[in-house]
């Protein structure tokens, strides 16, 4: 193993955003608002509420993870450009590092990736340039602040990968990236993924060690339709949907059968 660079595994995911490295995993909620209103301090009988982490960088500022959505206007794209380098998606990737940091403590050496991403833009004839379009702004050297305080980390490589396969490996592999006994064989025979994340649902059948194409598959849909089909009037972002979902408090009466 190389010990001149850091490995992390990195989910560019809609409904959050995932790393995972050798001291542990971290996940933030892949909200994003432009910070474009002002505070306001004081409300005489109401709480005051923390509010969410602030990212600043040269392509703007921006309130990012849980909460965000309540201090200023959503930002919502969920179409896969997203991941080719968008303002919010830098930003909530920034967002992602700095609580890993502020958690893990501060990176002392350059940065490998490995970024999971849906199936869909890995798949066509527009999968090379999908894949080379992460790698460009996710390479090189990364300077924002913080809630004002000033952050900088430099990635040295990026690999890409499916999220199924993400979730394949993460079955089969404990912690420390080593086989678990009682999987091991389930890798040399068949194995079925479903993956269901924030917008996508995906198939992913594996036989011995091999994709089988004929039964890989991504469609857009996941979580998100069903806080559509409860956003009556759009009267919600999907954030805050999710956010209610996460806590147990969002009401699923009228989606089920």
């Amino acid at each position: 193993m190389n010990n001149d660079l850091i490995f992390l595994g990195e989910d560019l995911g809609m409904g959050a955003n995932k790393l995972y490295g050798l001291h542990g995993g971290l996940q933030t909620l892949s909200q994003v608002s432009i910070n474009g209103s002002q505070k306001i301090g004081q409300m005489l009988g109401l709480r005051n509420k923390k509010p969410p982490l602030h990212i600043s960088a040269t392509n703007g500022d921006f309130y990012v993870g849980a909460g965000a959505h309540d201090w200023g206007r959503p930002v919502e794209n969920l179409d896969y450009e997203r991941l080719n380098g968008s303002s919010e998606m830098q930003a909530l990737f920034k967002g992602a590092i700095t609580r890993y940091m502020q958690r893990y403590g501060e990176f002392d050496r350059p940065l490998s990736l490995t970024v999971g991403m849906p199936l869909e833009p890995l798949k066509g004839d527009d999968a090379k340039e999908n894949s080379a379009a992460v790698k460009r702004w996710m390479q090189g050297v990364h300077e924002w602040e913080a809630d004002g305080v000033p952050m900088r980390i430099e990635v040295a490589e990026v690999k890409i990968t499916s999220q199924p396969v993400g979730a394949l490996f993460d079955h089969l592999l404990d912690e420390q990236g080593s086989l678990i006994a009682a999987r091991q064989s389930a890798f040399k025979k068949e194995v079925g993924i479903i993956s269901i994340g924030f917008n996508t649902v995906e198939l992913l059948v594996v036989r011995d060690k091999q994709s089988v194409q004929r039964f890989t598959a991504g469609a857009t849909s996941g979580v998100r339709r069903l806080l559509e089909i409860v956003n009556h009037g759009q009267m919600y972002s999907l954030g805050e949907l999710d956010s209610r979902l996460r806590a147990g408090r969002l009401d699923m009466r009228e989606a089920l059968p």
